[in-house]
């Protein structure tokens, strides 16, 4: 028996703008990586693990629980009958106000207009940003990407829909598509499946950008539209983007105060018996992931190799053309 938990996420199956990849990819990738968790751990429920180690107990040896953050479409027709067909529990956490469709996935949004770029430049906050090229473009997106994380959320969305206004045609001119992320009606029929389901906040901003209020409403708004909107106890949280400058111990007297049990981050690692359960580690990858890696990695030399391992698979989904 074991007092320690890998916690793995991912995001999509399918390829998004966001994130990239071969037709049928995805889903490919994700069938061999539960296969390989199949053969090396024990999948546990995320909320059956969090109290178990709260109270003391032990879990089974190389004990893995599953979870899911956005509310990706794809979860109903690739990721839970991909878990089901194994008998694997998934933990999926969701925001609320992309379930109503008051607002978009602001990363996707920014990666969809880079995917349609018809300028070759960008002047942007007193720099010119060439697009020329496929490497260009998408230098010009990751550094895009990486300084929207420093500012607060509504600053983020303005600055989205400014960029993509300046490199991109409208979408109004382009053909319809199918919805990218669940809608409520989507969210029961995953909720009805009996996966678990957890809050990943009303709007999706990075909590330690907001002030405190801001913070307890999308912690506690969340939590209650999913509650009353699934029927279902929602008590497990996911904070969006989840490294450690994106919450703090105010963050996390808040989630607390909310009423949640525990939160997750995306920081590398396992989850020990002395774990902050409002802090715990995860290990976030995507279905191109060489899982039966990871588990060496973590098993010989422990989880400090994991990220290494996730950034080359993220780097394996950049397009080359």
């Amino acid at each position: 028996m074991s007092r320690r938990l890998l916690v793995l996420g991912w995001h999509n199956i399918d390829p998004t703008p966001f994130y990239p990849a071969d037709p049928g990819a995805g889903r490919r990738g994700f069938e061999r990586q539960l296969a390989a968790i199949d053969r090396l751990g024990t999948v546990v429920p995320l909320s059956e693990a969090v109290d178990t180690l709260a109270a003391g107990g032990e879990l089974p040896p190389r004990a893995v629980a599953l979870t899911f953050d956005d509310g990706y479409a794809d979860w109903l027709d690739a990721a839970v009958p991909a878990l089901d067909r194994r008998g694997m529990h998934g933990t999926f956490f969701l925001v609320s106000d992309i379930l109503s469709g008051r607002i978009g996935a602001w990363w996707e949004e920014l990666a969809d207009a880079f995917a349609r770029v018809t300028a070759p430049s960008l002047e942007w906050a007193g720099r010119t940003h060439d697009l020329s090229t496929p490497a260009a473009r998408r230098a010009t997106q990751d550094a895009l990407k990486d300084e929207l994380k420093l500012v607060d959320r509504a600053t983020r969305v303005e600055a989205v829909a400014r960029i993509a206004e300046r490199i991109a045609p409208p979408l109004s001119t382009q053909a319809p598509r199918p919805p990218m992320f669940l809608d409520w009606d989507g969210a029961r029929a995953l909720a009805a499946t009996g996966h678990g389901i957890g809050s990943h906040t009303v709007t999706h901003p990075i909590l330690s950008r907001e002030d405190e209020g801001t913070q307890r409403h999308e912690l506690t708004a969340s939590r209650r539209a999913l509650e009353e909107g699934l029927g279902q106890t929602v008590d497990l949280l996911a904070y969006p983007n989840g490294n450690a400058g994106d919450y703090d111990d105010r963050t996390m007297s808040v989630a607390r105060g909310a009423g949640y049990r525990a939160a997750i981050t995306t920081r590398p690692g396992l989850v020990g018996p002395n774990e902050p359960p409002f802090a715990m580690h995860r290990i976030v990858l995507t279905p191109l992931t060489d899982v039966g890696e990871l588990f060496g990695k973590v098993a010989r030399k422990g989880t400090g190799l994991a990220r290494k391992i996730t950034d080359r698979a993220v780097r394996s989904l950049t397009p080359t053309s």
